[in-house]
């Protein structure tokens, strides 16, 4: 579909959200696994794996590829390192149409060891994420993914404090190599939708014509990421992430049921997905084991297009509702 296209259909208020090229990734584990330490138990992914099977969702991310050298084993959970062990004991063989990825962060994997040939492993897909300045390392990782016969995506995180010029360049070059999608990632949730709109446009630009997809993973801080997911979708993004329950690091993300709910593609199916969360996620709410979902700190670093780690550290601390020393304090570091 041509920008052309795109730009046409919205000018007679045509909302492009029913179209076959369109695909949910759910981000659960992995990003979930960012709230505790990736310690989800083996019931718990095999719940979420079921249901995204039972629903339609075309894709699950099990967690990261993280270099051992960097992070011990022991010292977190299996799904920080998604060995090929672990990921069978969930899924055996995967018989089923569901595609499953990992996460490979720039300057934390050994990929060239940790990420398997394709034929030696049950993952379809590997999405490497960078910070701009580790993009020479991504295109290597990258390569050397795809080489091995993944499809591959990349994630530019943190675009939020990217200057225009730097992230057009940046996703231009990105877009030059051998990957399926393109993600746009807020990481601090400090976009409003009108941005998003203006930073997809960039972004389907830059891949027009190269067999590329642009994705969206948005972060809740000002309770805009499933706002900002359906701009992204309406405007012409066909790669989608989102969590059972908005579960994610911080404030979380677009709650995958609000996402269904909205698509109303009859491939998809809400009700394993309800099912899942009252199962499994209610009960985590109450016991208070796990904090995640919208929260004024959140909020604030949202705002100031900060990284949530010190709303995080706030949210763990003696004064978890001191909202007011932490907005002053917030003031002091800007």
């Amino acid at each position: 579909m041509s920008l052309g296209h795109i730009k046409d259909q919205l000018a007679k208020g045509t909302w492009l959200t029913y179209r076959p090229e369109i695909k949910i990734m759910d981000c659960t584990v992995r990003d979930g696994g960012l709230i505790n330490n990736h310690q989800f138990d083996d019931g718990f992914v095999r719940a979420v794996y079921q249901a995204c099977v039972a629903s339609g969702i075309d894709a699950m991310e099990m967690g990261y590829k993280t270099d051992h050298k960097i992070v011990a084993p022991g010292t977190a959970g299996v799904w920080k390192f998604c060995d090929e062990d672990d990921l069978r004991r969930i899924v055996d063989d995967n018989p089923t149409e569901l595609k499953l990825s990992i996460m490979a962060d720039a300057e934390r994997t050994d990929y060239h060891t940790d990420i398997l040939p394709k034929e030696q492993s049950v993952i379809d897909i590997v999405r490497v994420a960078t910070y701009i300045h580790q993009i020479p390392t991504a295109l290597d990782m990258i390569k050397d993914a795809a080489d091995k016969g993944y499809r591959v995506c990349a994630n530019l995180m943190a675009i939020s404090v990217i200057q225009e010029r730097e992230l057009e360049e940046a996703i231009g070059i990105l877009a030059d190599s051998p990957i399926c999608g393109l993600y746009i990632v807020d990481s601090f949730g400090a976009y409003y939708s009108e941005q998003i709109r203006d930073i997809t446009f960039m972004f389907l630009k830059a891949v027009e014509g190269k067999g590329i997809e642009v994705g969206i993973h948005a972060h809740n801080n000002q309770m805009l990421a499933y706002a900002n997911t359906l701009e992204a979708l309406i405007i012409g993004a066909n790669r989608l992430d989102a969590t059972f329950n908005g579960m994610g690091r911080g404030a979380g993300n677009c709650p995958l049921e609000l996402l269904l709910g909205f698509l109303k593609n009859p491939k998809y199916q809400l009700r394993p997905v309800l099912e899942c969360i009252q199962e499994h996620f209610v009960p985590l709410e109450k016991s208070g084991s796990m904090e995640w979902g919208y929260k004024i700190p959140y909020m604030i670093t949202g705002q100031f297009n900060q990284h949530p780690r010190s709303a995080i550290k706030m949210r763990e601390g003696a004064a978890p509702d001191d909202y007011v020393g932490f907005y002053d304090q917030m003031i002091e570091v800007e």
